[in-house]
């Protein structure tokens, strides 16, 4: 539909793909109808679609401008490598089925999902044109066929639009998308011919190809959920993009062994264990079951085989009125725990059942009944038993921990259950009484690593909060988070505790050693996750911390902080499109937390849309309170170029006071004045970014174009020096 070029932006110094339609099409287009259709896909916001910069007309012609993706598209890789492997195909349509029941869910249907539509940005795939060829269709109307020219591609166009239905739903996306997947793995489009008119006569009329033909080692259960994504009919197909991906995770999750290929990856199978419901007369006991929850959830991370959603996530649907099939679609998973708890004195009672998404069909329901001392003794019988109904065998290391408990005492686990509890209210008083809590345990056991953990997490908290943000409250925390340390080297959350403690000593080979530990003994922790993300991005370990990022939002999609170190990982790489895509994701999974104003703020100011990024900071300001109001007004001020403005929220010592213990607020502060041309200011602030350890020197000195006017200054050039030595320092511990 149009020629594509290499372009410069002269406004914002950046590559852009300049893509001009062709005169007959522009012609027969509605100009105006057509720039006003593509300014709906000019507001889709996702990691994997590709942002829409800019369209206009210029003599006669239509064009619109798109971020230059510095790499291939999975035509180019096919060409290369004509099949892929098994594993690469079916992460590639998961990536591409993400993006377009996002956008399904607006009502977008993209209409020409393609090998060449689909290009891979740092590693991920990104849809190209979302929105072109539907608002192609919108503007020509009749008079496209007239001009016998057609919207699609022949070889992946769905026999509803192959017959010329404008009538098109997110079911025909669906089928290109299966037409994309049989190419993947098959070498070729599903359906061949020399001519478009003989190739669109065979998808309407012959049946559709199995893939097993071609490629034999293929699981039967994938091939399934192709050729459903392939059915003629579109109440054939699958409804969703999401019910694609759980079919094509359920598919690789039933094959057995002696199926696969041989030295083929298995894929892990996944469940969400949902908050115990509290049964119990007394409405206080209701940390019980979310301890319970926790629990369970703690003991199933440890089994290799599976993939568990974090505790956040879970802990987020708590109340959540939602049936299981649309719970398991919102976190990609197969399967669904869900229970309840009675607790009457010393008498407790445990059902539980276990669902299978797809279907809602309930593959086990039992109960347990004992009493609090037997809490143990239930606790393992249950993860037991979902072991083995999902038929996942256990290694010795993962039997022996489902038999092992960190606190021995029945009473004592009580009050850690209660304590954690209180400890996730954040407040003052109910820290004061979680701690209070964690003594007493203590009292009943002696020295326990988990116990003494959760006091040196509740010692970081406070701080954290601004309750004691003392150096007194630190080192006493990081006294009790050593001592744990000793007492059991291996626990996930000693080692989590220890890594945020050390992150806000601003001290990152510590950090990093003890976060990423935490995260691989415990993958379920995906607070140490997007805190170790945080740390890796700011010191230019930018693809660690991607990876990070991207496990963190698989384990924890409910918890909007978890893709930020992703995102920052984006942002300091300069690709600063992929970064607000993400920060919109974010924005949109907090559920209207002003707070996730500011990445989003950040990503639009670094994609060159300052009026969009002082909006966002305008409302972080507008509800946030204190200090969060005065960063938003900062943030706002830098957005709008007014000097005085930042001058005069930093002249506010509290808020000057948080700006200088805050690496990335430092660093925001630098962009800030540099921007406005007030270098001694910018040096100054970025000076102290880097001594607290944002030594990400390649970002500074390449990427940020707001600091462009310090590079050259001898001034800037010791301070990267002084990064680049930091790092230097670190690297071997990290």
């Amino acid at each position: 539909m149009a020629t594509v070029y290499l372009a410069h932006d002269r406004k914002l110094g950046r590559a852009v793909a300049l893509k001009v339609l062709r005169p007959e099409l522009a012609a027969a287009l509605g100009g105006e109808r057509f720039l006003r259709e593509i300014e709906i896909a000019a507001k889709l916001a996702h990691p994997h679609i590709l942002a829409l910069y800019d369209c206009g007309e210029a003599g006669g012609l239509l064009y619109y401008t798109m971020p230059y993706v510095e790499g291939e598209s999975l035509r180019d890789r096919l060409t290369r490598e004509k099949q892929l492997p098994l594993d690469d195909a079916l992460r590639i349509t998961r990536e591409v089925a993400d993006a377009l029941g996002y956008a399904h869910a607006l009502g977008l249907v993209h209409r020409d999902i393609k090998p060449e539509n689909i290009l891979f940005a740092a590693g991920h795939a990104v849809v190209s044109d979302f929105g072109i060829a539907r608002a192609v269709s919108a503007a020509g109307s009749t008079r496209l066929t007239e001009t016998g020219l057609a919207v699609g591609t022949p070889q992946y166009m769905s026999p509803e639009q192959a017959a010329g239905s404008q009538d098109l739903d997110g079911r025909s996306d669906l089928y290109s998308l299966g037409c994309v997947l049989y190419e993947m793995l098959g070498g070729e489009a599903p359906y061949t011919a020399p001519t478009p008119q003989a190739l669109i006569a065979k998808k309407l009329s012959e049946p559709t190809p199995r893939i097993s033909v071609v490629r034999e080692s293929v699981p039967r259960a994938v091939e399934a959920a192709l050729n459903k994504a392939l059915s003629k009919t579109p109440a054939d197909r699958f409804v969703t993009a999401q019910q694609f991906v759980a079919a094509m995770t359920a598919a690789s999750e039933a094959v057995v062994p002696g199926e696969r290929p041989a030295g083929a990856p298995t894929e892990l199978k996944s469940i969400v264990v949902l908050p115990f419901e509290n049964l119990s007369p007394d409405p206080d006991q209701a940390y019980f079951g979310d301890g319970l929850t926790e629990e369970l959830i703690a003991d199933l991370s440890k089994v290799r085989a599976l993939r568990v959603i974090s505790r956040t996530s879970a802990m987020l649907l708590k109340g959540a009125k939602k049936d299981v099939p649309t719970i398991a679609r919102d976190l990609n998973v197969r399967y669904v725990l869900e229970g309840s708890v009675r607790r009457a004195g010393n008498n407790l009672r445990i059902t539980a059942q276990l669902i299978e998404a797809a279907t809602d069909a309930h593959l086990w329901a039992e109960k347990y009944t004992g009493t609090l001392e037997d809490v143990f003794d239930l606790q393992e019988k249950l993860s037991r038993r979902i072991v083995e109904a999902l038929k996942v065998t256990l290694a010795p290391d993962e039997d022996r921990h489902l038999a092992s408990r960190d606190i021995p005492d029945v009473e004592a686990f009580a009050l850690y259950l209660r304590a954690r509890q209180e400890s996730a209210r954040m407040t003052e008083a109910s820290l004061d009484l979680a701690e209070q809590l964690v003594e007493r345990a203590l009292a009943r056991t002696g020295p326990n690593a988990l116990l003494l953990a959760t006091a040196a997490e509740i010692g970081y908290v406070r701080h954290d909060q601004g309750i004691r943000p003392t150096a007194e409250t630190l080192d006493r925390a990081d006294a009790l988070a050593a001592r744990a340390l000793e007492l059991a080297p291996d626990l996930a959350e000693a080692h989590a505790a220890k890594g945020l403690i050390a992150w806000r000593r601003f001290d990152a080979p510590a950090s990093v050693r003890h976060l990423v530990r935490a995260v691989e003994l415990d993958p379920s922790n995906t607070t140490a996750a997007w805190a170790a993300g945080y740390v890796l991005a700011e010191i230019g370990r930018t693809g660690e911390a991607r990876e990070l990022g991207d496990r963190a939002r698989a384990l924890d999609p409910l918890y909007w902080p978890a893709q930020a170190g992703s995102m920052l990982a984006d942002l300091f790489d300069g690709l600063f499109d992929s970064a607000l895509a993400k920060a919109a994701g974010m924005h949109a999974a907090s559920g209207g937390n002003p707070v996730a104003n500011m990445p989003v703020g950040l990503g639009l100011l670094y994609a060159g849309r300052p009026g969009e990024a002082a909006a966002a900071f305008g409302r972080l300001a507008a509800a946030g309170a204190g200090v969060v109001s005065a960063i938003g007004t900062f943030l706002g001020a830098w957005a709008t170029r007014d000097r005085e403005a930042m001058h005069r929220v930093l002249a506010e010592g509290a808020t000057r006071g948080t700006f200088e213990i805050d690496k990335e607020l430092s660093w925001t502060a630098a962009a800030a004045f540099a921007s406005v041309g007030d270098t001694d200011e910018a040096l100054r602030w970025l000076s102290g970014a880097i001594e607290m350890g944002f030594i990400n020197h390649c970002f500074f000195a390449e990427q940020d174009p707001f600091l462009a006017t310090l590079r050259g200054d001898p001034r800037f050039e010791a301070l990267m020096d002084r990064a680049r030595a930091k790092q230097r320092e670190i690297e071997p511990e990290a």
